[in-house]
């Protein structure tokens, strides 16, 4: 016996439709910050990931953190290392595992590109809500996100670390 569909409701619905237009309308509008330089948002969160991480992360726990499998984050690494953005050495303690660091490059790239990703950000969502709204879209997303971090080892949990920086 197959279970019936349980079908959204208006606002369930409506905020569907609006979480769609967010990711397939508003992250390639992000994305434009970072075409003139190379780069997509994806390896711009790797470099952030990684300044906030201060003396780098080992690839395994980024990789988790970021949800990517090793394949796809070593392609994009490579690619950071390329750029001068990042580099990977060996572990001092342990010889099989590799630590990802942002070099001074990557540091003053992202500092670069920070402003004009935050106005980015700014224009698209935050400048069309008001505290209370921004508040509960905090609360709401925060919400979903702790459940699918829960099949996603390493993925942030919980409110997000004070003092990290946007991606």
């Amino acid at each position: 016996m197959t279970e019936e569909a349980r079908w959204l409701d208006d606002t369930e619905r409506r905020a569907w439709m609006s979480l769609l237009a967010i990711v397939l309308v508003g992250f390639p509008e992000l994305e434009r910050t970072f075409r003139p330089h190379g780069m997509v948002h994806v390896e711009y969160g790797l470099l952030a990931a990684l300044s906030d991480a201060g003396d780098g992360l080992r690839l395994s726990d980024l990789a988790g953190q970021m949800n990517m499998s090793a394949s796809r984050l070593s392609h994009r690494m490579r690619k950071l290392v390329d750029l001068g953005y990042v580099e990977i050495s060996g572990d001092a303690c342990d010889g099989r595992v590799s630590i990802a660091r942002v070099t001074e490059a990557g540091r003053e790239f992202a500092r670069t590109v920070a402003p004009a990703h935050l106005a980015d950000v700014r224009r698209l969502i935050f400048d069309h809500l008001d505290e209370a709204q921004t508040r509960a879209l905090a609360e709401a997303l925060g919400a979903v996100a702790e459940k699918l971090g829960d099949s996603c080892p390493g993925a942030p949990k919980g409110p997000p670390v004070p003092g990290a920086r946007a991606i």
